[in-house]
């Protein structure tokens, strides 16, 4: 008798997460600190409130992500709660009710009605909140909201995102300093699709064609706005 061999495989769904509050921040931190960085270079040619108003970005950008993606997410983390109790108590005052719900849900995807019944019957004697929290409400480890970890990742790429930016200011000549930021945040936001991309294991083309022209267009509406008004907004 042959012995079964475990295929293991690595699915990039698992970083889903994780990785869209990451590509979230600092997607955000990278457009909205250059995109202020140079409307305020290009209302005013100081570079020393350049820098001062970016470096204000970087922090009230930070937390400011970090307080929207906790409180979003906790609300998600609120609602899968409040549905998972609600299950619970309609197992346990009607399970007959549930045990056809979950049985109609596996014919609908193919199996007859007999093999879904006794799908159901198994998966429900060993975790019936579990096999119901999946197939009915869609709920799984790699879905499950975590507020916590959402909020963390978010602040920190949105704080290495905007310090790119940052970056640019300190290299460069005052007099080339809005094209100087402009360009070397196209490349850190096309470097940041591309990765991201990867990280998902999906093609970098569109992800970072996506990231470039979003990116380009903020810092040129953010230009035009300080050069027109010559006050920051």
């Amino acid at each position: 008798m042959t012995r079964m061999k475990i295929h293991t495989e690595d699915h990039q769904v698992g970083r889903v997460g994780w990785l869209r509050a990451a590509v979230l921040g600092a997607n955000d931190g990278i457009v909205s600190t250059a995109s202020l960085i140079i409307g305020v270079a290009a209302a005013s040619g100081d570079k020393s409130a350049i820098l001062v108003a970016g470096v204000a970005g970087l922090v009230a950008g930070a937390m400011s992500m970090a307080a929207g993606e906790y409180v979003s997410v906790s609300s998600q983390s609120d609602t899968e709660t409040a549905s998972l109790a609600k299950e619970a108590w309609e197992l346990a005052n009607q399970p007959a009710a549930e045990h056809a719900e979950l049985t109609a849900i596996y014919v609908a995807r193919g199996l007859d009605e007999p093999l879904a019944a006794q799908v159901a019957n198994q998966l429900m004697a060993k975790d019936a909140l579990g096999a119901h929290a999946r197939d009915e409400l869609g709920l799984s480890e790699v879905s499950t909201a975590r507020p916590v970890q959402a909020a963390l990742t978010s602040a920190v790429t949105f704080s290495v995102g905007a310090a790119l930016p940052l970056l640019a200011v300190l290299v460069a000549p005052s007099a080339w300093l809005i094209w100087a930021v402009a360009l070397a945040s196209l490349v850190f936001l096309g470097a940041l699709g591309a990765i991201g991309a990867a990280a998902g294991g999906a093609s970098p083309w569109k992800p970072t064609a996506r990231v470039v022209f979003w990116g380009a267009l903020a810092m040129l509406i953010t230009a035009a706005i300080g050069a027109l008004f010559g006050t920051v907004v």
